[in-house]
């Protein structure tokens, strides 16, 4: 992408647009804002003000100074992601990648880099490599995983809920996703706090991110090659296994697609559910009323704060146009949801209820819509609903206001979520989350006794002196419910 080519009215005079530099117009070269760094801390607040000043589509620059598109209107990006003729999401077509401004060293080298996965792939190869992940994906019992999401969710919450309080962020949302996933990708011994950090800082861009990122593939590497050289029945043996053939590289790198994109969404969804519930009372109020489901919640979450708010990038292959501006081969654009999912031309009224409304671009669109959305959707509805059952009078323990966040370029996440609640004893994983844990049955207890044959009449005895009578003991509740039940 060239300088010249950010000319607010997509011409190459430079005449029309800010001198180099003009701090009016921001810090970076050419006078163009950055969506990194002290500028960019308030991402939504900027992307408004590219609005503004550019319209549906703006030039930006990236780290190290790096020249990019960011696409801002809902139908802009739609037509981006569909129309696969006009833009690719192969980097190497990327001019800032061929001139090695955006190389291997770059911050954001584990979003750029290309990699032999079906999100980077185009024709038949896309073809086959979609086609292994979403068969393998079919492969998924949904009732047997929403089950396996309940005990995971109870036995994150048996770890906090005798304390009375929480970081639901920390302790939850972040631990959620990655133990089902682990799961789904047949490598629970894997699931620990390490793989958790690393996932999460491998897509922030940090100092730590590469090193993260190698981590992650080590691990998904050596899972390939068990699984190799003993299948079960899970994901990635499925993945193996495809007629599609995978090589042991395609498989690790469509495992990191699978957890990267899954865990990073569903981390961000759940905190950010959980978030509305507890600051927001009519929308507490309309999930307690039954006017709001949580799936429905979880709707509304993905407008109002995809767990995404950009995603690096589309590639023009050839010179075109967007939202009226001058797109020229191998110029980079960023798939912006979050502005996307705000754009005045179809939410003039931010307030208003999105509920059945799915057309949000949290999960993308056209060839590469996110073939793995229903997994994030049953965790975040699975978890929600059943930690408010187990912990309904959940209350957030700080003001809004000092609820934190730490944002990057593709997402904006909670850094926690403290709450309090009544400190409850721990409740069997297999159970179905209640308010107050259920005792276990009795196998020999019936409701009804078998008919019996008539006693013969009582014959009559002398009377007798009442015995002295003893103070009598209170009965426990579960006694009380039985003589209740029995009609006692």
């Amino acid at each position: 992408m060239t300088s010249e080519s950010h000319s607010p009215t997509g011409t190459d005079d430079p005449t029309l647009g800010p001198p180099p530099g003009c701090p009016a117009h921001g810090l970076g070269p050419g006078g163009l804002h950055r969506l990194y760094g002290p500028e960019a801390e308030d991402l939504g607040a900027l992307y408004e003000k590219l609005r503004a000043e550019h319209g549906a589509v703006a030039p930006v620059l990236l780290h190290n100074d790096v020249p990019i598109w960011v696409v801002l209107g809902h139908g802009e990006n739609l037509h981006m992601v569909s129309t696969p003729q006009h833009y690719a999401r192969d980097s190497r077509l990327w001019t800032a990648v061929q001139d090695g401004t955006a190389g291997a060293d770059h911050p954001l080298a584990p979003h750029i880099a290309w990699q032999p996965i079906c999100s980077h792939a185009e024709g038949d190869e896309h073809l086959r490599l979609r086609g292994a992940v979403t068969g393998a994906m079919s492969t998924i019992d949904f009732r047997s995983l929403r089950r396996y999401i309940n005990r995971a969710t109870q036995r994150l919450v048996n770890e906090f809920c005798e304390l009375g309080k929480a970081d639901l962020v920390g302790q939850f949302a972040e631990h959620l996703p990655m133990s089902v996933l682990c799961e789904i990708l047949g490598m629970p011994e894997d699931y620990n706090d390490r793989m958790v950090h690393a996932t999460r800082d491998l897509l922030k861009g940090t100092e730590t991110a590469i090193a993260s990122n190698e981590y992650v593939m080590g691990v998904l590497t050596q899972h390939t090659l068990r699984r190799r050289a003993n299948p079960e029945e899970d994901f990635t043996s499925h993945l193996i296994n495809h007629p599609a053939r995978l090589t042991d590289d395609e498989v690790a790198q469509h495992l990191r697609l699978v957890l990267l994109a899954a865990y990073e969404a569903t981390a961000n969804l759940i905190a950010n559910v959980l978030r509305m519930v507890l600051t927001d009372p009519r929308f507490r109020a309309q999930l307690n009323g039954g006017q709001m489901t949580v799936p429905e919640a979880v709707e509304q979450s993905l407008w109002d704060e995809p767990p995404f708010s950009a995603v690096l990038g589309y590639f023009a292959k050839q010179e075109t146009e967007l939202g009226g501006r001058r797109i020229r081969k191998g110029d980079g654009l960023l798939f912006g949801i979050a502005p996307g999912n705000v754009d005045p031309r179809v939410r003039p009224d931010l307030a208003a209820n999105m509920q059945g409304n799915r057309s949000h671009l949290a999960f993308g669109g056209g060839p590469h819509e996110c073939p793995g959305q229903d997994i994030g959707r049953a965790i975040a509805d699975v978890g929600v609903d059943a930690l408010l059952l187990r912990l309904p009078d959940t209350e957030l323990d700080c003001k809004e206001d000092e609820l934190r966040w730490r944002a990057s370029m593709s997402s904006r996440h909670l850094v926690e979520l403290p709450v309090t609640f009544a400190p409850r004893p721990p409740q069997d994983v297999m159970q179905r989350p209640s308010v107050n844990a259920l005792p276990r049955q009795r196998p020999n207890w019936q409701v009804t006794t078998e008919a019996s044959e008539p006693s013969p009449a009582p014959q009559p005895v002398a009377p007798q002196a009442p015995p002295t009578p003893e103070p009598a003991a209170r009965l426990g509740a579960w006694q009380r419910f039985l003589r209740w039940w029995r009609g006692y």
